[in-house]
């Protein structure tokens, strides 16, 4: 469970913030949403990246986003969804405590959404196929 001692901002989460528990994670409310319903999934364990995580925290992990999913279809009828984390600095993570986003999008919130992800370098956003 979470430790008292840890000063991670994930490591104690307001009870308001919960969406929904499970054995060794738990879905909440992003503090700074990117869009309408932007929720994260965070171990309950203190981990650093994706690639500590045990084969549990992984079966919870698809578990609570496709939960999240279930919640933001009947909640805000989003178009699309960008799933993802960042593991380490070079990578903009921010908090050093895995969190897996679950974005919801939104037709129209950005003028060409092609690439998702890929943004994250955006000279290399816009690919062609050949």
């Amino acid at each position: 469970m979470f430790d008292p001692n840890n000063p991670c901002l994930f490591c104690h989460p307001k009870p308001e913030e919960i969406i929904e528990e499970a054995e060794t994670a738990l879905l909440i409310t992003d503090t700074y949403p990117v869009s309408p319903g932007h929720c994260i999934v965070i171990p309950k364990r203190h981990i650093a990246t994706f690639f500590e995580s045990s084969e549990e925290e992984n079966r919870d992990f698809h578990y609570l986003i496709n939960l999240a999913r279930n919640y933001l279809e009947e909640k805000y009828q989003p178009d699309g969804y960008n799933i993802g984390s960042n593991n380490g600095l070079a990578a903009g993570q921010s908090v050093n405590h895995l969190h897996i986003h679950i974005i919801p999008r939104y037709t129209g919130d950005v003028e060409n959404p092609k690439g998702g992800v890929r943004w994250v370098i955006p000279e290399k956003s816009q690919y062609s196929r050949k």
